[in-house]
């Protein structure tokens, strides 16, 4: 079974959403003691969660901006992923940039938005008479009281696997 065909079936099940997770944290076990978990998913927008919890905190208790980052780039990342075919592009986080603005003192939600409009607009039409493209894509950051924790600008390069050259 692949990422897309868990997606979709995610998008109705608690059952393959909990499985979605389950191999995420195997995956990308970097990012397992964080916690993050999708909550919702659909073809176009993903939503998932920053527990505030020990292994997230920084030192005056409040959820680490790094754990922030973090969120912000596992976020974008996975529905552009979801978006675009993985055979066919080889997608790689350029630049990160953030803003804070809040304290984080509970847990903190993260949702991402992107339509097969943008996939052809952003990436299909540009990448017809360029190697690779620059995607900056923005996400904000809420508690669960709905207060602007951050705002991060995570640019993700995309590039035909047939132009990616790894040797100089």
């Amino acid at each position: 079974m692949n990422l897309n065909s868990i997606v979709n079936k995610a998008q109705h099940s608690k059952f393959y959403l909990w499985l979605l997770n389950q191999g995420l944290d195997r995956m990308i076990p970097f990012n397992k003691p964080h916690g993050f978990k999708i909550t919702s998913i659909n073809e176009e927008k993903i939503q998932t969660l920053l527990p505030y919890k020990r292994r997230n905190l920084n030192h005056i208790k409040g959820i680490h901006a790094c754990a922030m980052a973090t969120i912000s780039e596992y976020t974008t990342g996975l529905m552009i992923l979801y978006k675009l075919d993985v055979k066919k592009y080889r997608i790689i986080m350029q630049k990160l940039e953030m803003d804070y603005h809040f304290q984080a003192k509970m847990d903190a939600v993260a949702e991402f938005s992107i339509d097969d409009n943008w996939v052809k607009n952003q990436v299909e039409e540009p990448l017809k008479t360029n190697d690779s493209v620059v995607i900056p894509c923005e996400l904000k950051l809420y508690d669960k009281k709905q207060n602007h924790l951050s705002t991060g600008t995570i640019y993700w390069q995309i590039k035909p696997w047939d132009k990616v050259r790894t040797k100089l």
